[in-house]
């Protein structure tokens, strides 16, 4: 940041412009990673949410410009998740296999619904990845939330682009950035999203 600052965004050497999303990812890490070690303290816990968090900020990005989620970062997700619940240190092993799973066949039985009713395909491979490295995470309780939250922004985000940039509706929009957000709140605020939406499904 003090050297983008200093050479004024650009290249030291040939002087060529640098965009400001670097400085900017850098920004937004650094703050999301001092928010964790307050939350969390010196724990395991918060070790497991700072990797958590790089990645998806990693994910989130790589998505925008490629609209894929690499194998390298999602899949290590999963097992990582796994891994760091055998002390039940998010949630239980149990509650993390079965979250693992479901966030995989989930998205992917939805995958091939709109596929057998549209004969398009309405999201990538990747996407089914990330949500089971959520689930794995954070266990399937928090897969409702997760999926809702970025339904929800993925919508707007996708409705503005469509009217205010004028974004073609058959232009495909990435929907990992937004499973991405889904899981940052689920791992901040997920106790208070359960309690939000527990009663609308007694």
């Amino acid at each position: 940041m003090l050297s983008y600052v200093a050479l004024r965004g650009c290249c030291s050497a040939c002087k060529t412009r640098i965009s400001p999303r670097y400085p900017i990812i850098e920004i937004l890490t650094g703050l999301i990673s001092a928010y964790v070690g307050w939350r969390f303290g010196l724990t395991l816990k918060c070790l497991g949410a700072l990797i958590l968090c790089w990645a998806l900020i990693s994910l989130t990005f790589i998505d925008f410009d490629t609209q894929l989620l690499p194998d390298d970062i999602t899949l290590p997700l999963i097992w990582a998740g796994l891994l760091i619940n055998i002390p039940s240190t998010f949630v239980t092993l149990h509650q993390a296999v079965i979250g693992a799973a479901a966030g995989y066949l989930s998205l992917w039985s939805i995958y091939w619904l709109f596929k057998l009713i549209t004969g398009k395909e309405g999201m990538g491979f990747g996407d089914f990845k990330l949500l089971a490295a959520l689930g794995a995470w954070m266990g399937w309780t928090m897969l409702l939330p997760i999926v809702l939250v970025s339904s929800v922004v993925g919508a707007v985000v996708g409705i503005g682009l469509m009217t205010l940039a004028r974004h073609g509706k058959h232009v495909p929009i990435p929907f990992g950035p937004y499973l991405a957000l889904g899981g940052l709140i689920a791992l901040f605020w997920g106790p208070a999203l359960l309690q939000a939406y527990l009663p609308f499904l007694m």
